[in-house]
């Protein structure tokens, strides 16, 4: 399996096989919204598309980075989403990198976001689909993010089937500028949990498909089970 690991910036075509990735916290919140029951997670390009979205369907749940903020329900921590009911909701989310990554490669034939919490199941739907190609995008700090570029190496040999072990990946995660600014409380609309959250490996059994539909761009879960232990 040819790999290619890039910033946002340095995506100059669309790829055959993208996979997005963002630790440190959007695609780990989208993974726990799922969990808590949203049905999809639509990705906005703003926070006024995502308002605006939310404003023509009020049942949708408006989440964005930062701080809370008039017109949103939700900020984009997993300590602070995990206890929210969000069964059959739409969530609309809007993020500093992960969403803007999703969306600079949405006309990719399949694009999948990720993170560790999901990282299992991305690598064995890559190999379930024979992707022969596959372009991981590093949306933190103009693709230098050390959490993302490890989550992202680390699904690249997974998705190789060359047996890699988590350890040393969740180590450069963990000692990641991200994860020292979540722990110190740098940034705003934490929880104490955030980082232990995003290093939680393979908390999850689906992998997180992004596709258009009615002109969004939309994140949908994908069930995809482990391969039977041989006897």
């Amino acid at each position: 399996m040819d790999s290619s690991f890039l910033g946002i910036d340095e995506v100059a075509e669309v790829p055959a096989v993208a996979v997005v990735v963002d630790v440190m916290r959007a695609f780990t919140v989208a993974a726990w919204a799922f969990e808590r029951g949203a049905e999809k997670i639509v990705l906005a390009g703003s926070l006024d598309e995502a308002l605006a979205l939310k404003a023509r369907r009020p049942g949708w749940v408006a989440l964005k980075d930062g701080a809370a903020a008039p017109g949103f329900d939700a900020v984009n921590s997993p300590g602070l989403l995990r206890d929210v009911d969000l069964g059959g909701r739409t969530v609309v989310q809007k993020t500093t990198a992960g969403t803007v990554g999703a969306l600079a490669v949405k006309d990719a034939p399949l694009v999948l976001c990720a993170g560790f919490v999901v990282a299992g199941a991305t690598a064995r739907l890559l190999r379930d689909r024979g992707c022969g190609s596959v372009t991981y995008v590093v949306t933190g700090e103009d693709g230098r993010a050390e959490e993302d570029l490890a989550c992202a190496q680390y699904i690249a040999g997974r998705a190789a089937g060359d047996g890699t072990a988590a350890d040393a990946y969740l180590r450069r995660a963990a000692g990641s500028r991200a994860a020292a600014e979540l722990a110190q409380g740098v940034r705003e609309g934490a929880h104490p949990d955030d980082v232990a959250l995003c290093l939680e490996l393979d908390r999850f059994s689906f992998a997180m498909v992004a596709s258009q539909e009615d002109s969004l761009t939309v994140l949908r879960p994908v069930a995809v089970p482990a391969a039977p232990a041989a006897l």
